[in-house]
């Protein structure tokens, strides 16, 4: 019964040699004289910042560091108001002042409070954020294009303009 175990377990053993030496075959590299050698070129792999008088490590990926803030903060830079949106935006302008005048004048600083001036003036789908110290606002006028500004216990502004590149009239807090 050894005999025929013993067998069994070379012929078995035999087509995993064989594989074993196909597959290290593939590893194999030419040396010698009329081997063809290639050199490696570095593929980056990381982004560095390009600063000027300086040379980056074949590794790196140049960018432009003040290009990519400028384009991280584009979502909060307004899109042009053609000037008959803008002269309609505007009308609102001068009651939305005076009610957040009053409000300012009467110490009455409130999200809730500004939303109702913003309603009163016509405008809609108000963004409110603030307390009782100031108010940030934006709201869509009639024909479009925003009326947004701050209400604070120092003063009011109040200014017309374009919707922000994210949407809406007020950048995400």
């Amino acid at each position: 019964m050894t005999g025929i175990r013993g067998d069994a377990a070379r012929r078995a053993g035999v087509p995993l040699i064989v594989a074993t030496m196909l597959l290290l075959g593939g590893c194999a590299t030419a040396t010698g004289p009329g081997a063809a050698t290639s050199s490696p070129s570095a593929t980056p792999t990381v982004a560095c910042p390009q600063v000027e008088g300086q040379t980056l490590p074949p590794e790196c990926a140049p960018y432009d560091p003040d290009h990519a803030m400028a384009q991280n903060d584009r979502y909060r830079e307004r899109m042009d108001l053609g000037e008959e949106e803008r002269a309609a935006a505007a009308q609102p302008v001068a009651e939305l002042q005076q009610s957040l005048e009053a409000l300012r004048a009467s110490g009455s600083i409130s999200v809730d409070a500004v939303e109702q001036a913003l309603d009163d003036a016509g405008l809609s789908d108000p963004q409110v954020l603030g307390d009782e110290r100031a108010v940030a606002f934006g709201a869509v006028a009639p024909q479009g294009g925003c009326v947004f500004g701050e209400l604070r216990a120092d003063g009011v502004t109040v200014d017309v303009g374009g919707y922000i590149m994210d949407g809406g009239c007020l950048p995400a807090q």
